[in-house]
């Protein structure tokens, strides 16, 4: 068993950054792709980013395109951690933003391929 704790959420202006952390507990996670998705209220839940390990400590990084060039996943093996910093923020990056861990090889980008999930962190970008 995987736990994930987000922390770092929080109130920001528009154009402002935030640093989202994932502590995960129980097992290491440097097997594990890790994900990061958000869900606005009334809206289903959506990927936002995710990150793969290699055993050669190369990592993929994969964004949604409403994100890209916006926001960097990283990880940190020895940490047991994920975060996701979010730069030039906007309005509607608006929601609760959920870490996610896969246990099988592959690039998951749905919500149903994870395995493992956080409580959320809300962020709100005001205009």
């Amino acid at each position: 068993q995987v736990q994930l704790v987000e922390s770092g959420g929080g109130l920001v202006q528009a154009g402002g950054s935030l640093r989202l952390s994932c502590t995960a507990s129980g097992r290491s996670i440097a097997s594990y792709t890790m994900g990061w998705f958000r869900q606005a209220p009334g809206k289903e839940r959506e990927f936002v980013s995710r990150i793969t390990s290699s055993g050669r400590s190369v990592y993929y990084a994969y964004y949604a395109d409403s994100v890209r060039g916006r926001f960097t996943i990283s990880r940190d093996n020895a940490l047991n951690m994920a975060y996701l910093q979010m730069n030039s923020l906007k309005p509607e990056d608006t929601a609760v933003y959920y870490c996610a861990a896969d246990s099988d090889l592959g690039t998951p980008t749905k919500a149903s391929e994870y395995d493992y999930w956080g409580q959320g962190t809300q962020v709100t970008v005001s205009s």
